[in-house]
């Protein structure tokens, strides 16, 4: 034989082991995103980018494998066309990975995807699995047996078949298109309490982080919460992101509810099926970077349950809320609302043009808010930042924490003058500039987590992450100074911040940031901090994010619904109070 046609020969059977792969990758894929329909054209190309894109690398991957294996072999024994031998062993290799693969994302994703879809995925699991220990079985046995090869390559090519049709079909032709957010039904009875909710919400803070320092002296307002507070751990969601960890703190309900389940949603160039969710532990996010999908941002029309604040207006409880994630356009409220597209577009380009959805409401909130945004001065005592104090290169070129402080001053400050304009019973402020400052300099903060810090380095940016948690401090002293003798503070953090993988590190210097150092990919606790005279002081059990809202209800004496997926954290309340506020419940606010 040829030693051209050789490699042609190993090249067939990498490309067949490389198609299974691909045909993997897209049934996980189609298994995460319940919704989308298979009856079209338009899976049809999105099933080809998604085995395209992983068929080609897990092809050069097996062609590598069988050239190393050729070099290293004593005797080389030149393939088939299509070699039982060699596909055995891929194929064993590419059904026990997604095997694996598809529990792991079932182990993150269970929650989100809710129970029918998290059951069927995994009676899918449990089908690929049986099957990844039948192939496995068949490639060893394939190996000691010279006759009767032929039934064990039908038996393989059937097993690798029912590893593929048998979750497909389990999944099903794919569930309807969500119903449209139903409008806001008349007003009800109004409440009767008086009391104040303020809530202060940070993306990306860590207890981890706070509770050493504050034990220190260095965060004396958040070192009051922890010791006159009630404080307890938020388990949160995957994909940790603001867009859907924030949704499922304002309404109580988990993404399978609210249909959104990422930032974006992502959609294959030509097709008109987009996806909520990526896979994990693939490298999926690699397919947008390199754009072959894009994203769609999501906007407020997009949350099918109701929030908190629109719960609260039903009974006459007025309302502010100023950057909570997908609320824009901006929709009614008995209050204001600052959506979360205004702090984060130029300040000079904020007027509205004719047809443009709503950045605020009601609609002169834009004007107040715009010049109150002008106004804003950031305390840069507070942030002594040390690209203003040295010189040399700053990670992101030091636009991390200007940018951040920027932002979160301008909400700041508008919160701080509508409290007195535009005085209301519920607040809710989010600052997202923390998670943006600790995604570059949490290995300054914590370089022994790292190793490759130089004390050049920590000298010039150890204390910007500390800086930046001890201007959070002051916005938290000003709240808790604030409050009523009926008034409640809520401190919430909707996910953590760790240090980023050693082989995400890796990663991200070959070809991606360089300067990343802190992740909330694998969905590190947020937490949740409460304080008033109705608060008990302790430590709690850990909550999650989805009890926030039913908690805010609670303490305004609302019922609670049952269609909730969150509860009533009633031990954050003294004896007390509870005992004075008994829980009710309603079947459902949404109906």
């Amino acid at each position: 034989m040829s030693f051209s046609m050789q490699y042609f020969r190993m090249l067939t059977n990498s490309l067949m082991a490389g198609a299974l792969v691909g045909a993997y990758v897209s049934l996980l894929v189609l298994q995460l995103n319940p919704m989308v329909q298979l009856n079209s054209m338009a899976v049809a190309r999105l099933v080809l980018t998604w085995s395209a894109f992983y068929g080609v690398h897990a092809t050069a991957f097996f062609y590598g494998l069988i050239v190393l294996r050729q070099l290293l072999a004593v005797e080389v024994r030149p393939p088939g066309w299509i070699s039982l031998r060699l596909l055995s062993g891929f194929g064993s290799i590419a059904i026990s990975m997604s095997a694996i693969v598809t529990w792991l994302n079932l182990h993150g994703f269970r929650s989100v995807l809710g129970p029918d879809a998290s059951s069927r995925m995994t009676d899918g699991a449990v089908i690929v699995s049986f099957c990844a220990a039948l192939c496995v079985c068949l490639a060893l046995l394939q190996a000691g047996l010279q006759r009767g090869r032929g039934t064990i390559a039908t038996v393989f090519a059937l097993t690798v078949a029912a590893s593929l049709a048998g979750p497909l079909y389990l999944r099903g032709q794919g569930d309807s298109t969500p119903p449209p957010r139903r409008p806001v039904p008349p007003q009800l009875a109004p409440a009767e309490s008086s009391a104040r909710v303020q809530m202060i919400l940070l993306d990306g803070a860590s207890l981890d982080f706070i509770a050493p320092n504050a034990a220190g002296g260095r965060f004396p307002n958040f070192g009051r919460l922890l010791d006159t507070g009630a404080v307890m751990h938020l388990a949160t969601l995957r994909p940790t992101q603001p867009a859907p960890v924030w949704t499922a703190v304002a309404t109580g309900k988990l993404p399978y509810k609210t249909s959104v389940y990422s930032a974006a949603r992502y959609v294959v160039p030509g097709s008109n099926q987009p996806l909520d969710l990526l896979p994990d532990f693939c490298f999926a996010q690699a397919l947008v970077r390199l754009g072959l999908i894009e994203e769609e941002e999501r906007a407020s029309d997009a949350v099918r349950a109701r929030p908190v604040w629109e719960l609260l207006s039903r009974y006459g409880i007025t309302g502010g809320v100023i950057d909570w994630p997908l609320t824009y356009p901006a929709h009614g409220v008995n209050g204001y609302l600052v959506s979360d597209e205004f702090l984060h577009r130029d300040p000079t380009s904020l007027l509205a043009s004719v047809g443009e959805p709503a950045l605020a409401y009601p609609p002169e909130v834009v004007e107040e808010a715009r010049i109150l945004r002008l106004q804003a001065t950031p305390e840069q005592t507070s942030i002594a930042f040390a690209a203003g104090q040295s010189s040399g290169t700053q990670p992101r070129e030091g636009r991390a924490p200007a940018l951040a402080l920027a932002v979160d001053a301008a909400a700041e400050q508008i919160a701080q003058v509508f409290s007195e304009l535009r005085p209301v019973q519920f607040t809710a402020v989010r600052y997202p500039g923390i998670d943006a400052v600790g995604h570059y300099y949490l290995r300054y903060a914590i370089p022994r987590a790292f190793g490759d810090v130089s004390d050049d380095e920590r000298l010039r940016h150890g204390r910007v992450l500390e800086q930046y948690y001890t201007y959070l401090d002051g916005i938290v002293g000003r709240a808790m100074a604030s409050l009523g003798p009926e008034d409640l503070l809520l401190v919430v953090s909707g996910f953590g911040m760790e240090p980023l993988s050693l082989g995400k590190r890796a990663l991200e210097r070959i070809v991606g940031d360089r300067d990343l150092s802190g992740s909330h990919e694998r969905a590190p606790d947020g937490f949740v901090m409460a304080f008033g005279r109705q608060v008990a002081k302790g430590n709690l059990p850990r909550a999650s994010v989805v009890d926030v809202a039913p908690t805010v209800l609670y303490y305004f004496g609302l019922p609670i619904a049952r269609d909730l997926d969150g509860f009533a954290r009633t031990d954050i309340f003294t004896a007390e109070f509870t005992e004075r506020r008994p829980i009710t419940f309603i079947p459902f606010y949404d109906q």
